[in-house]
């Protein structure tokens, strides 16, 4: 993809235009999508809202087309905004576009800094910047994976004291069939509405559209395969148990 790089608040971002002509689509699309979803769209972590002279600067700065001055709102998607209008749009194109928007796009570092061409006192302040944001990236790294460490201390505490044996017991379609029908006890709800909470569970932990796969996966084989077998053929059945086991600590947690 030879999209222009746009940054904001240090994380590349992406213009309504860029991720129409992305996605195949047209800006008047996106907006449809971004209004009919609006409650699921998240401000900074989504999308950022550029309006007043914030919106003329980013605008001007990075040479895009004029005739946005004119909006009285300017929006920019993030990576994860991306996620969501995908999710939207519901296609496989639309899935297709978005990973490599995360390939070719939001996760492409730029150049390193040819610093040997600098002179002796900016290569060491140059060195000393990256060393410096090195050191960040590692604390940031240590202090999440003691937050999750701490996570899974408390999980596991609360499987040891709360054991239930139809979680350990059958073969994994029987076992994800017996965790989801224990979900759908302990939330009062269908068996069905069960299996769609796990679904979008699913769908946000690995990124994916998992009923659109299953359904080209019908269509591919003409074998019309209920959802855990689906699962088993895919060799995503660890994946869902995980996934289902998240979401029944969650509920036993809020409890």
């Amino acid at each position: 993809m030879n999209l222009t790089v746009i940054e904001k608040n240090g994380q590349r971002v992406l213009t309504t235009q860029q991720l129409a002509e992305a996605y195949g689509t047209d800006t008047e699309r996106i907006r449809i999508n971004f209004n009919r979803n609006k409650d699921r769209f998240v401000e900074g972590k989504h999308f950022f809202a550029l309006t007043g002279q914030e919106k003329h600067e980013f605008i001007n700065s990075y040479q895009i087309d004029t005739t946005w001055l004119k909006a009285p709102v300017f929006y920019i998607w993030t990576e994860k905004g991306a996620w969501l209008h995908a999710k939207s749009l519901n296609t496989d194109e639309a899935w297709e576009a978005y990973e490599r928007l995360v390939d070719e796009y939001y996760n492409i570092k730029e150049n390193s800094l040819n610093i040997q061409m600098l002179s002796p006192q900016l290569q060491a302040l140059v060195a000393l910047e990256l060393r410096q944001k090195q050191l960040e990236q590692e604390v940031a790294a240590v202090r999440k994976e003691a937050d999750e460490a701490k996570q899974q201390v408390t999980v596991v505490q609360h499987r040891l004291d709360n054991i239930d044996r139809i979680d350990t017991i059958g073969d994994l379609r029987q076992r994800l069939n017996k965790m989801i029908q224990r979900y759908a006890r302990q939330n009062g709800i269908p068996f069905n509405h069960a299996w769609k909470d796990f679904v979008q569970a699913f769908n946000t932990a690995y990124r994916t559209n998992l009923e659109l796969r299953r359904q080209n996966y019908i269509n591919k084989t003409g074998k019309d395969v209920s959802r855990p077998q689906f699962l088993e053929d895919m060799g995503l059945l660890e994946d869902a148990i995980r996934v289902a086991d998240k979401m029944l600590n969650r509920e036993a947690i809020a409890q």
